[in-house]
């Protein structure tokens, strides 16, 4: 990985005690050829942007990067499926994580206000990229992916990248209630919003639940809003038609 040429363009790498050898960022949305509403780093294919600027966008990121191979690029669906580097024979499996057991295989998830969250056992064996909006992490998407890599979950370390802050992610009671139904402490995340009867949610702080009740204490991150920081991301619940920023993972 080009660490120096990351930093140049202003994309993230994770602030995180991971082994030496576990490589790691986050796209903004800098850097690319895509034009509005789309400018200009859109790495996502499902947005209507004109594929050959997606495709020379994802090239460009591989180039500067220095990716060791083509990543596993998925066909998101806000679900808990967690695909395995070798598994489904597919270019663009359906599933909103994927975990790597060798070097060079590559994990990226796909954001614009979901949660995108890395995943490494501190062994430097296994790396996992997670892609969770509320629903996601309502329904379970962090633990399923820590449960994939079988073993103490005390042996992970967890960064959550770039996602809608809580001063800006603005739900009705319902999606409260639902959070509230799997996990009652989950409540704290909650404050009323300056609309009557909508509630303001702190996305990491229920994912840091989350991650803590299955025992992964190492959290990192989770200092970001895509939709108050107009200049570096993407954010849907701000724009509606807007690319994607990537998170990338992967052992050297």
């Amino acid at each position: 990985m080009n660490q120096a040429a990351i930093v140049k363009q202003g994309w993230l790498i994770p602030d995180w005690p991971a082994p030496n050898n576990v490589k790691a960022f986050t796209t903004t949305r800098h850097g690319g050829v895509s034009v509005a509403p789309y400018e200009s780093l859109n790495l996502g294919d499902h947005v209507e942007d004109v594929p050959m600027a997606v495709a020379r966008n994802r090239q460009i990121v591989g180039d500067i990067a220095q990716l060791p191979n083509e990543p596993l690029w998925l066909k998101q669906v806000h679900g808990t499926v967690v695909m395995g580097m070798d598994g489904g024979g597919s270019c663009y499996p359906t599933a909103d994580a994927s975990i790597a057991l060798r070097p060079k295989q590559i994990c990226v998830v796909m954001t614009a206000d979901c949660l995108p969250v890395l995943f490494c056992n501190k062994a430097g064996t296994k790396v996992a990229a997670a892609h969770a909006g509320w629903r996601g992490l309502c329904d379970g998407m962090l633990e399923q992916t820590v449960k994939t890599f079988n073993e103490d979950p005390s042996s992970l370390l967890a960064w959550i990248g770039p996602g809608i802050g809580p001063n800006a992610f603005e739900v009705g009671p319902e999606v409260r209630a639902e959070f509230i139904t799997v996990d009652a402490q989950a409540a704290v995340a909650f404050r009323p919003a300056v609309n009557e009867g909508k509630w303001l949610v702190d996305l990491y702080q229920i994912a840091r639940q989350r991650l803590a009740n299955v025992g992964v204490k190492a959290v990192y991150g989770g200092d970001y809003c895509t939709y108050q920081d107009n200049e570096r991301f993407f954010s849907f619940r701000r724009d509606g038609k807007t690319g994607r920023m990537g998170s990338f993972i992967w052992m050297a």
